[in-house]
């Protein structure tokens, strides 16, 4: 809570079970995995979509905008580049010698 006004500071935060107002709580990873997925046919997603359609949209358009690869990595809490590498979809495809197979 934040001590000024008293409302939470929760970025993404979770509803109430009426559906009808932020709880305060934080929006934990399967609620948010949820709500993506009920939404994305309705936004013209053809093919399931969930949280890493999300982080791998990030990375790339970080990357596709001149960021470095470095940052994106402590964005994404990677411990390895490697693993970021694998969000980067700015050369469309990514071969296998990329990821070591």
């Amino acid at each position: 809570m934040s001590p000024k006004n008293g409302r939470s500071t929760k970025a993404f935060q979770s509803v109430n079970k009426a559906g009808t107002a932020l709880s305060g709580r934080a929006l934990n990873r399967y609620n948010a995995w949820t709500a993506i997925r009920k939404r994305a046919p309705n936004a013209g997603f053809l093919t399931p979509v969930g949280c890493h359609t999300w982080r791998a949209t990030g990375v790339t358009v970080y990357l596709a905008n001149g960021g470095r690869l470095e940052h994106a990595q402590q964005m994404a809490r990677h411990e390895s580049p490697r693993t970021t590498k694998l969000y980067d979809r700015t050369k469309g495809e990514i071969a296998l010698s990329e990821v070591g197979i």
